[in-house]
């Protein structure tokens, strides 16, 4: 019978009495402590820590920033997993730095590490820092980041065709505009990829276009297709058309990023291309479940509504 701070045998004394080697006694008790069961303290030896074997798995979740559809994302990652894994989780405000701190001195206390990876400075150095996390440990969720190697399960955006797609799905409601603006804040933590994709629309269907960092400074234009990527940025186009008596969906088009319960209602409703934060996160999930290195493409949605 195994006690809670019972004594183990040494890596030495083990590995005589078993005929076995010393790097699989060592590599067998590391096992054991990542899980909790055993421990050790120096000049002492090793002993047990926990007789419990039903334990959850260990996760350490790391988001970029809150927000209405991050919240999605984690209810849905959260709910998935249900009691099947215990949640450490992390905000890093898209400070590289601050990330790199967090996942340096914490990822070896977790069974997984789940990152959603966006950064405002430094990210040409962010593929080094997350190659240090073990693969079998690692998921990424939202994108994929290059340089980041070997064999880890991922739940991907692909930013440059999903806006190219929904805008080819809309472009009978896109012509009906003379031009088509993005409005693409400056030290955006959204991807440039979402530009890439929208350029190449434009080019292929030969779309008059603007692309706007600040809506504050800049007049709305009747006979204009927007596309707000935040939320301060829909309220602020809103706001601005109706001053100036434009009616949203003739004079005024706008198509928000992101779906939320609020777009369903404002307006009686806004036209959304969005990611589906549902199943990133049942996804997400699964693979921390399964132990799986799969990779999943996010479906992105296009829900048509009064706006255009």
């Amino acid at each position: 019978m195994i006690d809670k701070d019972d004594i183990l045998p040494s890596i030495n004394d083990l590995s005589i009495a078993l005929d076995i080697s010393r790097n699989t006694i060592t590599r067998a008790y590391n096992d054991l402590k990542k899980i909790g069961v055993i421990n050790s303290v120096p000049g002492k030896g090793y002993f047990i820590a926990s007789t419990r074997l039903d334990q959850s798995v260990r996760v350490l979740l790391l988001f970029n920033k809150l927000s209405a559809h991050k919240k999605l994302l984690y209810d849905s990652f959260a709910g998935a997993l249900s009691n099947k894994a215990s949640i450490d989780f992390y905000i890093y405000n898209s400070n590289f730095n601050f990330f790199k701190k967090l996942l340096t001195e914490k990822q070896d206390k977790y069974d997984k590490v789940v990152i959603v990876p966006h950064f405002r400075d430094k990210a040409d150095n962010a593929f080094e820092v997350i190659n240090e996390v073990p693969k079998e440990k690692l998921i990424l969720m939202g994108k994929l980041v290059d340089g980041v190697t070997g064999q880890f399960g991922a739940v991907y955006e692909d930013f440059q065709n999903d806006i190219y797609s929904a805008l080819t799905s809309l472009i009978e409601k896109v012509r009906q505009y003379t031009t088509l603006t993005i409005v693409f804040p400056k030290q955006s933590y959204f991807s440039t990829d979402i530009l890439i994709g929208f350029l190449n629309f434009c080019k292929v269907h030969n779309c008059d276009y603007d692309i706007i960092s600040d809506l504050k400074t800049e007049t709305v234009l009747k006979n204009s297709l927007y596309i707000t990527l935040t939320e301060d940025d829909l309220v602020e186009l809103i706001d601005k058309a109706q001053g100036l008596n434009y009616k949203i969906g003739e004079d005024v088009g706008i198509i928000s990023y992101n779906e939320t319960s609020l777009k369903r209602l404002l307006l009686n409703g806004i036209t959304t291309i969005s990611t589906d934060f549902d199943f990133m996160g049942k996804k997400a999930a699964e693979l921390v479940l399964n132990n799986s290195a799969e990779h999943f493409k996010v479906p992105f949605n296009t829900v048509i509504r009064n706006s255009i």
